[in-house]
C-alpha cells in the first residue's frame, strides 16, 4: 500500500469548494512475479467512506482480503460484500484483482474489450471546470478547438445570468446537433429556486442537468424531476446508498431521467453493475464518469465501461480527467479529439 499526493495543475473549483491537491492511496495484489495495482481514492466530504484514519482502515482491509485471497474467488466475493460501505476501498482492491488475474494469463488489461485492446476508443464529454466568466469562457473555447462535442459545464459558482450567457453564446455558434451541453450544478440550486432556473436553462437545448439541488431530498427531487422541462441526473444522490434493495427504492420514488455512476463513490465495480441493472429495469438511462483519480483509477473506470456498455460505446462518458494533474501516474492513455484511447496495444 502506498500513500501519494497529486497536485492539480490548476485549481479545480464545484460548488463545494475548490481543489489544489489530491490524497490518494495505491493497493497491490501480488503473486510471484505478477502485481496488480488498484487506486482507492475518496473524495473530501464527499464519499461515503472518507474516514479520519482512512489508511489504517484500508491497510486492515488489505490484510483481511489477503487472508481469504486463498480461499478461492467466493470467499474473495463474501469479502467485497463486506465493503459496500467502503466503495472507493472497494474499487481499489476490485482492480488490483482484476490487474492481477490479467498479467497471470499473460495480458495486460483488466477486461478484454476493443477498448483495452487499443482498438476503440471511448467517446467522452470536455469538462469545463468552474470559474470566472472570462475562464470559463475561454476553457469552453479551448474544448471546441480541441474538438470535443460534448461539453460539460460546472455551474452554480459564478452568478447565474452569467452562466446562461455563457450557454447562449454557444448555441449561437453551434447547435443541439453539433455540441452537447451537460451542466452540472453540484446541488447549489435551492429547491425554492430550482425549477424557475431548469426553465431558465432549457432554452438552450442542454442534454441533462447533474445533480440540481442537494443530496438526501428524495421528494423535493422527485417533483422535479417531474416537472421539469430538462432531463435531471443523479450523482451525489447516490453516495451512501449501498443497499441493492435501496437503490431500487431510491430509483422507484425519484425516477430521475439518468443516473452518473463514479465506482469510487458508487459501491465499487459491483455496485455500479447493480445501479445499472436496476437502472435498465426502469429505463433510466446510465453512463460512467471519473472521481479525480489518478490514470490508474482512470484506466479501470474507462474498462469497466468498456465492459459494461460494450463495443461502439456512443454515449460521451465522464473520462476526460486524466490531463488535471502535474505529477499523474504514467499509463497508456491518450485523449483523441473528443475520444479517450489507450495508445498502444496492451
Amino acid at each position: 500500500m502506498e500513500e501519494r499526493v497529486l497536485h492539480f495543475k490548476q485549481p479545480a473549483g464545484t460548488s463545494r469548494g475548490v481543489y489544489t491537491e489530491r490524497k490518494i492511496w495505491l493497493v497491490y495484489a501480488k503473486d510471484g512475479d505478477a502485481t496488480g495495482v488498484g487506486e482507492c481514492a475518496p473524495l473530501p466530504k464527499l464519499s461515503c467512506d472518507d474516514v479520519p484514519d482512512y489508511g489504517d482502515v484500508l491497510r486492515t482491509k488489505c490484510e483481511e482480503l489477503t487472508a481469504v485471497a486463498g480461499q478461492g474467488e467466493e470467499a474473495v466475493a463474501d469479502f467485497f460484500e463486506t465493503l459496500r460501505d467502503y466503495p472507493s476501498m472497494l474499487f481499489g482492491l476490485e482492480t488490483a484483482l482484476a490487474d492481477l488475474r490479467g498479467k497471470q494469463e499473460g495480458r495486460s488489461v483488466l477486461f478484454d474489450t476493443p477498448f483495452a485492446r487499443g482498438e476503440q476508443g471511448i467517446p467522452i464529454n470536455g469538462l469545463v471546470w468552474m470559474g470566472s466568466y472570462d475562464e470559463m469562457r475561454q476553457r469552453i473555447e479551448q474544448k471546441l478547438q480541441q474538438g470535443f462535442r460534448c461539453i460539460k459545464l460546472k455551474i452554480g459558482a459564478i452568478d447565474f445570468d452569467a452562466e446562461l450567457e455563457l450557454l447562449k453564446q454557444i448555441r449561437r455558434q453551434f447547435g443541439p446537433r453539433e455540441v452537447e451541453l451537460r451542466v452540472d450544478a453540484n446541488g447549489a440550486f435551492p429547491f425554492s429556486e430550482a425549477l424557475y432556473k431548469l426553465e431558465l436553462l432549457s432554452q438552450y437545448a442542454l442534454h441533462s442537468i447533474e445533480q440540481p439541488i442537494r443530496a438526501g431530498q428524495w421528494s423535493y427531487m422527485a417533483e422535479l424531476c417531474r416537472e421539469s422541462p430538462l432531463p435531471i441526473a443523479l450523482d451525489e444522490e447516490l453516495i451512501g446508498v449501498n443497499d441493492p434493495d435501496q437503490k431500487r427504492q431510491l430509483l422507484n420514488i425519484i425516477r430521475p431521467r439518468y443516473i452518473i455512476l463514479k465506482p469510487s463513490l458508487h459501491g465499487g465495480m459491483m455496485g455500479c453493475r447493480e445501479w445499472i441493472d436496476i437502472a435498465r429495469d426502469m429505463q433510466i438511462g446510465t453512463w460512467m464518469t471519473s472521481a479525480l483519480e489518478s490514470n490508474v483509477g482512470l484506466n479501470a473506470v474507462a474498462q469497466l465501461a468498456s465492459a459494461v456498455y460494450g463495443d461502439n460505446i456512443s454515449m460521451p462518458q465522464g473520462l476526460g480527467t486524466g490531463q488535471l494533474f502535474t505529477d499523474n501516474i504514467p499509463m497508456p492513455l491518450e485523449i483523441r479529439k473528443d475520444s479517450l484511447w489507450i495508445c498502444k496495444r496492451l
